[in-house]
């Protein structure tokens, strides 16, 4: 079986492509992949180091506002569906799958004009555009959330598969994983993280937030500032004479590289309500109050952070509505109500799907097979 797969720009977009290029190659044994993506997004460094074929095309996003740039975008566009038809007529796929990001549109568009069967993948409650659009022409729409259905003309053909996660997620020891960030084991974890690139809104929150504490708090923290903010997070705690020096039970971090070590050690996670994120926190049935980012496209952050809070898996603060005495005054009170946490580990549960990235592989199997 040969498949190529697309999707760039962000984390979101390529590590779902990655999960199922992997699950492919686990499964059915022999298969062949080439992704297609930019020079310049993330992908074109990612995909390489997983082993997988990489191939560029050339497109760039589309300006909301009509403008020059958006004249340019559309003729990027067209030199992108040049480059993606040269590259699905010479690779010949049996389909091609995309999970979202421009890059995806002119590989789905070439593919499909060509007859070959087409997958796409959509991670958010709210579907982007280019899944929207390339949705009418799929003979197969995986969708991480059940809200996501209505989003999509021919529900026939919509599949409910959940977002394909990284495997080390599952299975870790809380009690090791809380001795390997040097914590007791005795106390709840708090771990806090603004998405992969961190939050400059939730870090503000965060100095208000390490403020209020006092040694007494009944938990530990792990906060991870994202690279950029971390030496102006430093200086904004030190101008505020906020001291960390001694306490134990306070960490501040740049990034955490050991993200499923983090996610086990916590007993609640703060964070921002990105695709990959709920994901991963449903799987293992993570509590966590979400803080959506207001400024991504669409403002689907909000309607991921809604759909589990609906489902009682999570409280949601606006951005809008986020300080650091809120946040402390909530995130006490939860980790002060062990009954009211273990309600929302088992909510989480029931949402996260752990084998997104298998189901996904069969869809795929029954559509070239037919």
């Amino acid at each position: 079986m040969k498949v190529i797969i697309s999707g760039g720009g962000t984390g979101g977009h390529i590590y779902p492509a990655l999960s199922i290029a992997d699950a492919l190659k686990r499964k059915y044994k022999g298969t062949q992949i080439l992704y297609i993506g930019t020079n310049n997004g993330l992908e074109s460094s990612l995909v390489p180091k997983h082993g997988y074929r990489f191939e560029a095309i050339r497109v760039k996003g589309f300006q909301r506002r009509l403008s020059i740039d958006t004249l340019r975008s559309a003729v990027e566009l067209f030199k992108g569906l040049y480059d993606a038809e040269r590259l699905v007529r010479r690779y010949r796929p049996d389909i091609v799958v995309g999970t979202g990001g421009y890059v995806a549109g002119p590989v789905l568009m070439a593919a499909h004009l060509k007859g070959i069967p087409i997958l796409i993948h959509e991670q958010n409650v709210l579907p982007g555009a280019t899944n929207r659009i390339l949705g009418r022409f799929a003979g197969a729409i995986a969708v991480s959330f059940e809200e996501a259905v209505q989003y999509f003309r021919k529900k026939d053909r919509v599949f409910v598969t959940g977002n394909p996660i990284r495997q080390e997620i599952m299975g870790g020891s809380r009690v090791a994983a809380v001795k390997e960030f040097g914590f007791s084991p005795e106390l709840p974890m708090v771990l806090c993280f603004g998405g992969s690139k961190g939050s400059a809104s939730l870090n503000r929150a965060m100095t208000g937030f390490i403020g209020r504490m006092s040694g007494g708090d009944g938990f530990q923290l792990l906060h991870a500032t994202g690279e950029y903010h971390y030496r102006a997070f430093m200086e904004g705690l030190r101008e505020k004479g906020i001291s960390t020096e001694g306490k134990k039970n306070i960490k501040i971090v740049p990034y955490i590289h050991r993200m499923p070590q983090a996610l086990s050690a916590a007993d609640l996670v703060i964070t921002s309500a990105g695709a990959i994120t709920i994901a991963e926190i449903t799987a293992i049935g993570l509590p966590a109050v979400l803080v959506p980012k207001s400024y991504v496209a669409g403002n689907h952050q909000e309607y991921n952070a809604r759909a589990l809070e609906k489902r009682g898996a999570a409280v949601v603060l606006p951005e809008n509505r986020l300080d650091g005495d809120v946040l402390y005054e909530k995130v006490s009170g939860l980790i002060r109500d062990k009954e009211g946490l273990l309600v929302m580990r088992r909510a989480g549960k029931e949402m996260g799907k752990t084998d997104a990235a298998e189901r996904i592989c069969d869809i795929i199997v029954k559509m070239v097979n037919r």
